[in-house]
């Protein structure tokens, strides 16, 4: 097998993943996909749930072991579209299609750095993991399939970097707020203005800005990002309610955050959707850092979440596409861009 036909192989199974729908949470076909082609190519693949995964033949308890990772799932098509999302669409060396760029190229061309390795001789272990509803957090996702593997040493998450190192990622919290008044006639000096309640809080969330700034991330962000109160014009509200969006750096924990920002409200309660997504980072001075950095590469920090809020180990994002391209209409990857990706991984990956 050469790395030619496995190339071509990651092509032709990025096209088939591109036609079979997989929003998060509905990604039963493109999991079935996955696991018919690594089953024809005799990689043993098991699943669990829409997770599906492989561990190499080899696999030996006394050496440390690599991940590979990106997911199946994708969000939903934008409106403003012009192609046909779930029509693969090759033109010059740009393929159209949603999931494509996020992260189909690095799902497929990290099969095929698996395939690839599982060949060669080695001094450590690798698995490789489609892993389902990323796009959500979803609980069925990562999550599920990470207590069935063996202890992991150290994971490469294939989200598009333009194959750049992401060392440092930033974590999410979201939260919801609420602020109580006393419903009344808004024409007569009466009730509790909910509103007005949660004015100096709101306003204080705007100002505040967190003290530890990490040279890859920047500063922890907290942004309100919708506020709902009121039921007519004429009537005082007696509820309030905003979700307020956290991103943290690797110098904060969500709980930290959480706890410091109910002692600081003055009127409003505060409630956390989920503490588990936590920013992320791996040290410069790993193994797999410094390979990077001496074919030349340039470490930094990624704004955006992945499957690596969810990993008790080391990790890093390093990928084929731009992220700019995620999530938006006309969504391409270069097959130039996979092609390259396919090169730098072997040799970061080399013995």
């Amino acid at each position: 097998m050469t790395k030619k036909e496995c190339f071509d192989d990651s092509v032709q199974l990025l096209k088939e993943l591109i036609a079979t729908p997989r929003v998060s949470r509905e990604e039963t076909a493109a999991a079935d996909l996955m696991e018919r082609r690594m089953g024809a190519w005799g990689l043993a693949p098991q699943r669990e749930g829409n997770n599906v995964l492989t561990v190499c033949p080899d696999y030996d308890d006394n050496r440390p072991t690599l991940l590979l990772n990106a997911h199946i799932d994708t969000v939903k098509a934008v409106a403003t579209w012009a192609r046909q999302p779930h029509q693969p669409m090759l033109e010059g060396d740009r393929l159209y299609g949603l999931g494509s760029n996020d992260c189909g190229g690095g799902l497929v061309t990290l099969l095929a750095v698996y395939r690839l390795l599982r060949e060669m001789p080695r001094s450590y272990n690798i698995i490789y993991l489609a892993s389902c509803e990323e796009e959500v957090s979803g609980r069925d996702g990562i999550s599920r399939a990470l207590p069935l593997l063996p202890p992991v040493s150290v994971a490469l998450v294939g989200e598009p970097t333009g194959m750049q190192p992401a060392i440092a990622e930033k974590g999410l919290m979201v939260i919801d707020g609420y602020a109580h008044g006393v419903s009344g006639h808004a024409a007569r000096n009466e009730g509790v203005n909910a509103i007005y309640e949660a004015l100096d809080d709101l306003l204080w969330l705007r100002d505040y800005r967190f003290e530890r700034v990490s040279p890859l991330l920047g500063p922890t962000k907290m942004t309100v990002t919708v506020v709902e109160s009121g039921t007519q014009h004429n009537v005082v509200p007696d509820r309030l309610h905003f979700v307020l969006d956290v991103r943290t750096n690797e110098y904060y924990q969500n709980e930290e955050v959480f706890s410091f920002l109910q002692q600081q409200m003055k009127k409003c309660e505060l409630q956390a959707r989920s503490f588990r997504l936590h920013s992320s980072c791996i040290a410069e001075d790993h193994p797999l850092v410094q390979r990077c950095l001496a074919l030349g590469l340039q470490p930094f920090g990624s704004p955006t979440l992945s499957d690596q809020a969810l990993m008790p180990f080391p990790s890093l994002k390093l990928g084929p596409g731009e992220s700019s391209r995620s999530h938006s209409a006309d969504e391409f990857i270069c097959l130039s861009e996979m092609e390259r990706a396919l090169d730098i991984y072997l040799q970061v990956l080399g013995n």
